[in-house]
C-alpha cells in the first residue's frame, strides 16, 4: 500500500506575525505547533510527511523540526520556488511575493504518488481532526476514486484570534455532507459574540459565527496534483497578467473550479476541536495556555520527541 502523505505548507515568512513563526517553541519544551502537527498526524497513521519550504530556510528546518521526527515518519523536503512556473512562462519583473498555496503543493508534485493531506505549518488542528482526514484517505487508496476529496471543516466563531483580522474560506455545505463552494474572505474579524468580514476595509457585513470554514487542512486522491498544475496554468495566462506583484493561486479556489466543473465531491468532515494559531505575537500567549491545558489533560506527552 503506498503510503498516505502529510503535506505540510510552510514556506511562508509570516508577514503579520514577523520572523519565522513555523520553529517558534509554543512550549517549555521546546516544541512548536508543528511538532504537534505531526505528532498527531502519526498517532492516526500517517507514514511519510512533506515540508514544503523556501529553500534558505533548509537548514533551520532541517535542523530544528526534520532531523527530530525522521525516527517516527519518513520524511522529505520541496522547495516552492519563484521561478517554478509554466514553460514558456517570465516571472513578471518586480515580482517576489510567492504564488500561493495551490502552487506550493504543486511544488511536492515529484514526491507525492498516491493520496496525501495537506495542512498550514502555523495551524494547530487538533488530534482528531488528523484522524477523520487518514481515516478518508485510508478508504479511497483506489485509483478509480479520483476527485473524490474531504476537508476538516471548523466553526468559525473556533478559529478566531482577538488580537485582529483573519482570511478564511467560508464552506457551502448540502444536506449530504458535501462543499458546495468556498468563498475565500479575506478579512474577517471578531465582534462581541459575532463576526463581521470586509472587503474593502471600510464597508462591514455580519457573517455568523456557526460558518464551517476550511483551515486548509485537506485530503486528496493524487489527482489533484494534476489539477493543480492544470489551474496553475490557467492562471498565469489570466490572472498575472492582471496582476503582476500580488496574484496568488489559492488552493481553495482550485477546489472550487473542480466543484463548479463537476469535476470532484468533497466531503466535510467536521472536527469539534477548537483550532489555534499564531497569525499575530499576541495570539501566542494564548496558543501556550492552550498547549499546557491539553498536556495537563493527558493528550500530549511534555516532550514528543
Amino acid at each position: 500500500m503506498k503510503n498516505i502523505a502529510l503535506v505540510i505548507m510552510a514556506a511562508g515568512m509570516g508577514s503579520r506575525y514577523g520572523g519565522l513563526k513555523q520553529i517558534d517553541p509554543v512550549d517549555e519544551q521546546g516544541n512548536k505547533i508543528i511538532d504537534f502537527s505531526i505528532y498527531d498526524a502519526i498517532r492516526a497513521g500517517f507514514k511519510k510527511v512533506v515540508f514544503i519550504i523556501k529553500k534558505e530556510n533548509e537548514h533551520d528546518f532541517r535542523t530544528l523540526i526534520g532531523d527530530k521526527v525522521k525516527g517516527n515518519i519518513e520524511v522529505e523536503y520541496v522547495f516552492q520556488e519563484l521561478t517554478d512556473i509554466p514553460d514558456g512562462m517570465q516571472v513578471p519583473d518586480g515580482r517576489v511575493k510567492p504564488w500561493g498555496t495551490a502552487h506550493a503543493v504543486l511544488s511536492a508534485r515529484k514526491v507525492i504518488n498516491g493520496p496525501f493531506a495537506v495542512i498550514n505549518a502555523d495551524d494547530f488542528y487538533g488530534r482528531e481532526a488528523f484522524k477523520l482526514i487518514y481515516d478518508f484517505l485510508e478508504s479511497h487508496l483506489n485509483p478509480e476514486q479520483a476527485g473524490e476529496y474531504a476537508m476538516v471543516g471548523y466553526e468559525l466563531k473556533n478559529t478566531l484570534t482577538e488580537n485582529g483580522y483573519v482570511s478564511r474560506g467560508i464552506c457551502g455545505i448540502d444536506e449530504n455532507g458535501y462543499l458546495t463552494d468556498i468563498v475565500e474572505r479575506t478579512h474577517i474579524e471578531k465582534k462581541g459574540d459575532g463576526a463581521v468580514f470586509t472587503e474593502d476595509g471600510e464597508h462591514y457585513e455580519d457573517i455568523s459565527p456557526e460558518s464551517i470554514v476550511s483551515m486548509n487542512l485537506w485530503g486528496f486522491s493524487g489527482d489533484f496534483i494534476g489539477e493543480i498544475g492544470k489551474s496553475f496554468e490557467r492562471f498565469f495566462k489570466e490572472s498575472v497578467p492582471a496582476d503582476p506583484i500580488k496574484a496568488e493561486c489559492y488552493l481553495p479556489g482550485v477546489v472550487d473550479e473542480l466543484l463548479k466543473a463537476g469535476k470532484a465531491s468533497v466531503r466535510v468532515l467536521k472536527s469539534s476541536d477548537r483550532w489555534f494559531g499564531v497569525t499575530y505575537k499576541e495570539d501566542k500567549p494564548f496558543v501556550e495556555e492552550s498547549i499546557r491545558k491539553l498536556k495537563e489533560k493527558g493528550e500530549y506527552p511534555d516532550r514528543l520527541w
